[in-house]
């Protein structure tokens, strides 16, 4: 299972995550394109330290929302979310090339990620950006419940899919992620290398309700936030290895 992970977040002069010590430790790299977080020298900094440690690349786009940090959902036609997507990805990937690397996939962040999840029309929409880019990319979404189901949606449009699961979450019966705002929505420590560890063996996770729920993952999430969530890459990175 293949580790993955937000980065080049930061924007002038204001530095979020620990980039720098996560990307020796994860497989993939989620870098923001610059409408919730990133610049140009943010992406092009990234980009040069997912090359060094030979980290695939994916972009990381959302709606307009750089005050909010793509974390508020926004109501824009089928055009505008296209033509936002296409934007972005298409300012990664031209950076990319600059630094001759190959764009990979596609992962939506924040509120665009979470209403593709629960609205099937919007992930229609972005199914059918990554269709009509002209570069054959990925696009990772949420493992749930209904997989089988997003698998047909997807062929549909020709897009190949990428399923990933959180680490550090409680998931609902219906295999999303609980919200923030709730109780233990949020795992400690324990709770999240126990979660990992009954990925990787048993291939299900424990719902809030208790259920036990299969998941088919392709890639965990994890975050770089502190030296405390850098801590956990490298156990989650060793019971990858080891279990």
């Amino acid at each position: 299972m293949l580790l993955n992970c937000d980065l080049g977040e930061s924007y002038g002069a204001w530095k979020m995550g620990l980039d720098d010590q996560v990307m020796p430790h994860i497989d993939l790299a989620n870098i923001a394109c610059g409408f919730h977080a990133g610049d140009p020298s943010v992406m092009a900094s990234t980009l040069t330290l997912a090359k060094t440690h030979k980290v695939a690349i994916g972009a990381h786009p959302c709606y307009p929302d750089l005050q909010g940090f793509g974390r508020r959902s926004m109501t824009l036609n089928e055009h505008e979310l296209i033509n936002t997507l296409h934007y972005q990805i298409a300012a990664l990937e031209g950076m990319a090339r600059v630094h001759d690397m190959t764009l990979q996939y596609v992962k939506p962040h924040g509120a665009l990620y979470n209403d593709m999840m629960r609205d099937e029309g919007i992930l229609v929409q972005v199914l059918k950006a990554i269709s009509l880019y002209p570069s054959q990319l990925k696009l990772m979404i949420l493992a749930t419940a209904k997989q089988e189901h997003h698998l047909g949606l997807a062929s549909q449009f020709g897009v190949e899919l990428l399923f990933e699961a959180f680490a550090d979450r409680l998931y609902t019966d219906e295999g999303l992620l609980s919200p923030r705002a709730q109780p233990n929505a949020v795992h400690n420590e324990a709770q999240l290398l126990a979660q990992v560890k009954q990925l990787i063996t048993q291939g299900t996770v424990t719902t809030a309700s208790g259920r036990s729920l299969p998941l088919k993952a392709d890639t965990l999430c994890v975050h770089g936030d502190n030296p405390d969530s850098i801590a956990q890459i490298v156990a989650i990175r060793a019971l990858l290895f080891h279990t």
